[in-house]
């Protein structure tokens, strides 16, 4: 699933942005090698000490040498097509750093692809680029109510644009 993602932010991605992606993916092949060299920012979940202090180095990163992020706030794939709550560290990076939140939706893809069923065919995936969420002003109180605001408006925009795709495989 990781590399149908990985596709579609390569078509979206804007200039001087990178992802941040958990450690594990480093040691999964081909796609932690070509993650390594895109300059993709590892996080080691495990160890919440070590997360913050690549969290906060990142923000400066970001300021300094005006790069972008691009996280993936569930922390990982759920594939029975519900949102995982998402992890607050992306928040808070973007709080600390006081920079806009762009969500990027993509749509179901469960009429192409399944992982229990091993399936992996032709089909339409939609993805939709929301208007900015702004931070500037906010502070880390602001992060629980920003994280679920923004976890809803993903919900109901995944919802609007899953549904035509999914009413035309007859999944819905």
């Amino acid at each position: 699933m990781i590399t149908l993602v990985l596709q579609g932010m390569m078509e979206i991605l804007p200039d001087r942005c990178v992802a941040i992606a958990k450690k594990e993916l480093m040691y999964t092949g081909t796609v932690g090698l070509a993650c390594w060299l895109a300059g993709i920012v590892f996080i080691n979940r495990q160890k919440k000490s070590d997360a913050k202090s690549v969290m906060a180095e990142a923000a400066q990163t970001m300021l300094k040498e005006n790069i972008r992020l691009w996280v993936f706030p569930e922390g990982t794939r759920n594939h029975d097509g519900n949102m995982l709550p998402f992890k607050r560290g992306a928040f808070h990076l973007a709080v600390q750093a006081q920079v806009p939140i762009i969500p990027v939706v993509f749509s179901s893809y469960n009429d192409f692809y399944n992982r229990a069923e091993k399936r992996f065919t032709s089909g339409k995936c939609t993805v939709q680029i929301l208007p900015s969420m702004e931070t500037r002003g906010l502070t880390t109180d602001d992060v629980p109510d920003l994280t679920e605001k923004s976890r809803d408006l993903l919900i109901s925009t995944w919802d609007e644009i899953s549904a035509p795709l999914l009413k035309a495989s007859g999944k819905h």
